[in-house]
């Protein structure tokens, strides 16, 4: 493997490990919470294998292995656009979640549980794949060899003939417009929230008593929105130029195949911090949770342990 391969099995180990460490349940998370964490790390795994092992590194570093063939590349770039599609919208439902976890207290009984989360994950999960499919039909081949189609090559006609001109604004619009303008109203309105609860529950408890410093309740509050708003933070900042992007190409009504220089490359950076954002959610969890630190160091430490203890015991 080379040396792009090698770096990129770096993120693939740490999504690994971090869907490992949070399915076993001890990073002090409620099991409705471990849900959406546990989805959104398997989300930015398979974007990870999808886009950058199956379908960058294979582009150039192997042209001629079967991943060219037109059907099956063709299969890669319905998981890049699905996978992409999880990542973003497990975090949306993850930031209704606790929007109702903190602000809507009558409904957080029956909405926040591990039940719900599963039928949420799972309806969203098969809606984003059905809405894909669309997907596999706007690639043809590049060329024909030996009766064989070889590489994936976007169909010109989709960005002229109205019925893919108008699904490409409803994907676009689902992902990332409506993301962005969820997560930045519900956070606001979190944030409106606390502020207020906070004040008002600080003047019950007494502003200068000995018990409001080390209020429970408002410490457990704080760590979730310190998650929430870590993980709604790095999806904005990362898919601010992807973004800009869509509303440059549709405003300008510019083919992304007759892009110049510095217009390709603005284009390719959206698409680099598209893949970057799965890369940072496991940074983000060892940041603001203080036990997923903990497994994560234990895991490590785990393989190491015997060999130290057996080195220890033939000094002796």
């Amino acid at each position: 493997m080379d040396r792009r391969g090698m770096k990129t099995c770096g993120p693939c180990a740490v999504n690994l490990a971090a869907v490992v460490i949070l399915c076993r349940g001890k990073c002090g998370l409620s099991p409705c919470t471990t849900r959406y964490l546990v989805a959104m790390a398997a989300a930015d795994l398979l974007l990870i294998v999808s886009e950058v092992l199956l379908r960058q590194i294979s582009y150039h570093h192997f042209p001629e292995s079967f991943l060219h063939i037109t059907p099956v590349c063709r299969i890669v770039f319905l998981l890049v656009r699905t996978s992409t599609d999880y990542s973003v919208w497990f975090t949306v439902v993850f930031t209704f979640d606790r929007f109702v976890a903190i602000c809507l207290q009558k409904l957080r009984t029956k909405y926040c549980t591990e039940k719900t989360a599963v039928v949420v994950l799972g309806t969203t999960g098969i809606l984003l794949a059905l809405k894909n499919i669309p997907h596999y039909f706007t690639i043809e081949p590049w060329e024909i060899i030996n009766n064989i189609p070889w590489d994936c090559h976007t169909k010109a006609s989709i960005f002229i003939e109205p019925g893919w001109v108008g699904y490409d604004w409803f994907d676009s619009v689902l992902t990332p417009l409506l993301p962005f303008a969820f997560i930045l109203l519900l956070n606001v309105l979190t944030v409106k929230y606390i502020l207020v609860a906070s004040r008002i529950r600080r003047r019950l408890r007494g502003a200068n008593s000995a018990d409001a410093a080390h209020d429970p309740e408002m410490e457990s509050r704080r760590k979730s929105v310190i998650l929430l708003f870590g993980l709604s933070a790095n999806f904005i900042l990362l898919w601010t130029v992807a973004l800009a992007h869509f509303l440059y190409y549709t405003i300008a009504g510019k083919n992304p195949t007759d892009y110049n220089a510095s217009e390709y490359n603005f284009h390719k950076v959206g698409f680099m911090l598209i893949n970057l954002s799965c890369c940072t959610n496991t940074f983000i969890y060892g940041v603001t949770q203080s036990k997923f630190r903990e497994q994560i160091l234990f895991a490590v430490r785990y393989p190491v342990l015997p060999v130290i203890l057996l080195i220890r015991r033939f000094r002796k």
